[in-house]
């Protein structure tokens, strides 16, 4: 047996000291903050989370299994937890262990196999009577919860990677000025979305991966949901499974009171801008050398992703379609490559992407679907350095162009100026050079992005 499969079998000894044989071991594909597992024990089938060995948070992982058993108590339904721990023993980190649910979490196949045809139409419907049962849970209902201010905490982060950008700071002016009246406080589970439920044909079995909980305004996990990033492509504006008014009935019906449509679309902004930020911070742990994880390297290039859905949720650009040069369109002069690559485009850049695909594919020679998965990351990696290669000075010289128009040296002269009001008088100018630069950077980084519906 693997040294992991001796400790989950020592974890899961029972009280009589009978071993229990721990089988089928194999990672899953995903979890970019957490390891998960899957595994049998006895025959019963178990998953494994645990935090990364260079990140444990022991407080955090005892309120996630704290949180299951309550959530479990209000009638959502939950995996049943069945043992977590600090790290002190043989697993050396962090841990949740609970049982294995039956049916599917990747959001491509639930949102077009023939096989969830029948659940999706009530999906949003359902997801809002969860939430309803969620947000019945009060928020002191697991000690220890944090309950800090969701913009205030939000713009720390943000300012913590020292990295102003424009678009970043055009929203939260939208946000600070239109910020509206809390709807109530309760438990939010923080990440309730497409990717984090476990669907069958059936519906929802399953609520996932509590660990972003915190107490807070109920209405966040309803924007949560709302969100462009888990839609995965499709119009619906509910994790791409159906619109608001069948999510916001389906709350009420539960006895939800559902927010008024624009605190909704308030949160909805707000969620756009978390997960830009999320995103970078997810890529500073490759950044800084921390975890070599070819997820993590493409991650980073994944924010201007996000800065273009901001632009879309504040009303400010419309998806556009914009040719992949890589497949025949538009060309340019060939690019530096140089990692840590001055804007317009975001890091790692060209080398460290190319550095990063490199280490894994020296290390891979596996065909477990988590394998696979990274292999379709470090493939899209490869794509993103091809065109950054081709198109990077081209887009360099015109950023510098659009700015110095302005009056700013960079990116972060640009952002800091918008922050201060020293824009204010000239606004549609920059707005329609932030949206020029992301179109710029989404072009190498993901075209097809662009004209995603809004």
């Amino acid at each position: 047996m693997t040294s992991l499969e001796d400790a989950l079998s020592a974890v899961l000894t029972g009280p009589g000291g009978e071993r229990v044989a721990v089988t089928g071991l194999r990672r899953l594909s995903g979890g970019a903050s957490r390891e998960t597992w899957a595994f049998d024990a006895g025959g019963r089938p178990l998953i494994l989370r645990r935090d990364p060995p260079a990140d444990p948070d022991p407080a955090a992982m005892a309120r996630e299994a704290a949180l299951l058993t309550a959530a479990a108590g209000a009638g959502v339904p939950v995996p049943r937890p069945a043992g977590s721990g600090d790290g002190a023993g043989t697993l050396g980190t962090p841990y949740l262990i609970m049982e294995r649910l039956d049916g599917e979490t990747i959001p491509r196949r639930l949102l077009r196999d023939e096989r969830f045809a029948g659940a999706r139409p009530r999906l949003a419907g359902e997801l809002g009577r969860i939430l309803a049962r969620v947000h019945t849970l009060p928020p002191d209902a697991v000690p220890g919860l944090p309950d800090g201010d969701p913009l205030a905490d939000l713009t720390a982060l943000y300012e913590g990677f020292a990295e102003p950008r424009p678009a970043v700071e055009l929203a939260l002016r939208w946000l600070d000025r239109n910020r509206p009246p809390a709807t109530g406080r309760t438990v939010v589970h923080g990440d309730f979305r497409n990717g984090n439920l476990m669907i069958g044909p059936d519906g929802v079995r399953g609520v996932l991966d509590w660990e972003l909980s915190h107490a807070g305004d109920p209405a966040e996990d309803l924007g949560w949901l709302c969100v462009k990033a888990w839609r995965f492509g499709s119009p619906a504006p509910v994790g791409g499974f159906g619109g608001r008014e069948a999510l916001l009935e389906g709350y009420a019906a539960a006895g939800g009171t559902p927010p008024e449509p624009d605190v909704l679309h308030w949160w909805e902004v707000y969620g756009t801008l978390r997960w830009t930020v999320l995103c970078r911070k997810q890529a500073e742990r490759y950044l800084e050398g921390s975890d070599p994880s070819i997820e993590l390297a493409v991650l980073g290039r994944k924010v201007c992703e996000q800065e273009h859905d901001l632009l879309l949720a504040l009303g400010l650009t419309a998806p556009v379609t914009v040719a992949d040069p890589l497949g025949g369109g538009p060309g340019g002069p060939g690019g530096s490559g140089a990692d840590g690559a001055s804007p317009p485009h975001d890091r790692p850049g060209a080398a460290g992407l190319i550095e990063a695909v490199g280490a894994f594919l020296d290390t891979a020679g596996h065909t477990d679907e988590r394998t696979r998965f990274h292999a379709r990351v470090a493939a899209s990696a490869l794509r993103i350095a091809r065109r950054e290669l081709l198109l990077g000075e081209a887009h360099r010289a015109a950023q510098g162009e659009r700015l110095a128009r302005l009056g700013y040296a960079d990116d972060a002269a640009l952002a800091t100026g918008i922050r201060a009001g020293e824009a204010d008088g000239r606004m549609d100018e920059v707005v329609a050079a932030v949206r020029a630069g992301i179109v710029d950077k989404l072009t190498v980084a993901n075209p097809r992005h662009l004209s995603l519906p809004a």
